[in-house]
């Protein structure tokens, strides 16, 4: 419960921050993601205008997410017309080739591609895939393929529809991408409605973890695990309270530990509604048990529209996450911001 885990504050320390797209008084920037290529220093971010709106914009990073160039004059021009929470992706086919890909939520799960690290980018054909949000994750399997988790109505349409039942599903890709699986449901809860599915592999690689949002508000966020790699789950179970929150994103370290970052929801917490980080081993999400501590790393001035992250660990240990957020009271509408801490230092503030 709240009272056994230590709630740090690095929200306050401007020098962590870095303003990937400034909010104005007329522009939105939400809902990013990021992606790190292997030289790790190479980011990608990619987010929307306006909350659930159109994409478009794209930027990129040559030194660890310090500072960015925008490369919206790059993309398709139909990129504009994709919508809703766009995603990224570094995937390899199966002679080792890799592609970079962005993509959206509508119409049909659409998608661009890059296959020269992100220099020029096609558009191509949609997934034809009805959901809420496309891959919130995409977990490499030990065979090379992939699976991708992504949530939709139960009746299979694709707005959130108030109360309705929603469902996670999963598909395969093993072309690095080209073409994925028929989806099938692998998390349908009574009562809960799972969504924004976060799948990630333990430390010692023996099994798969998916955190999900629980969008009913009647408790906890939801896990299951898989030991066959995504053949079979447990049945949805209640995460601990410390990892109530929406949209996570997951990241293993050096020494085994997960940083989970999210919006948090979790009740009567100190930093509800703000961007929020959770450290602990993996057993403590495994055994339900709270974790070393949370972490707020972002202070949102627009109550809980924030979140939606992207997390990288950069090869020297340092974590960035980045999220869109109302950084400052006043007129200007979101920014995209990052902030950056390492492991290290919150062991040194406990």
């Amino acid at each position: 419960m709240k009272d056994e885990l230590p709630t740090l504050d690095l929200s306050g320390e401007p020098a962590r921050h870095v303003i990937v797209a400034q909010g104005t008084e007329t522009v939105y920037n939400g809902h990013p993601t990021t992606l790190l290529m292997p030289d790790g220093r190479t980011m990608f971010c990619v987010w929307t205008y306006e909350h659930g709106g159109p994409c478009g914009p794209m930027a990129r990073s040559d030194d660890g997410g310090l500072s960015w160039t925008r490369l919206d004059e790059r993309l398709p021009p139909g990129f504009r017309a994709h919508r809703n929470c766009p995603s990224l992706y570094r995937l390899l086919d199966p002679r080792g080739r890799d592609r970079i890909w962005v993509l959206a939520a509508q119409p049909d799960m659409p998608r661009i591609v890059s296959e020269d690290g992100g220099n020029t980018w096609r558009e191509m054909p949609p997934l034809g895939l009805a959901c809420v949000m496309t891959f919130s994750s995409v977990v490499r399997l030990r065979d090379g393929s992939y699976l991708g988790f992504y949530h939709r109505r139960g009746d299979g349409m694709t707005g959130e529809g108030g109360g309705q039942p929603l469902v996670v599903l999963q598909a395969a890709t093993a072309d690095g991408g080209l073409t994925w699986s028929e989806p099938r449901v692998v998390a349908e809860v009574a009562g809960k409605r799972p969504c924004e599915p976060c799948a990630f592999r333990s430390p010692d690689g023996s099994e798969l973890c998916c955190l999900m949002r629980e969008n009913a508000r009647t408790g906890r966020s939801l896990q299951m695990f898989s030991s066959d790699e995504g053949a079979t789950w447990s049945d949805p179970a209640e995460t601990c309270w410390g990892l109530t929150g929406d949209r996570h994103a997951a990241t293993v370290t050096e020494d085994a530990r997960v940083v989970v970052a999210f919006r948090d929801q979790a009740p009567d917490s100190p930093t509800r509604h703000h961007f929020t980080a959770w450290v602990g081993a993996y057993a403590d999400i495994r055994q339900g048990r709270p974790g070393t501590c949370r972490v707020k790393l972002l202070h949102s001035h627009a109550g809980g529209d924030c979140g939606y992250p992207g997390l990288e660990r950069l090869p020297d240990g340092t974590l960035v996450a980045t999220t869109y957020i109302k950084y400052r009271p006043g007129p200007e509408k979101h920014s995209v911001v990052s902030t950056r801490f390492s492991l290290g230092e919150l062991d040194d503030r406990l």
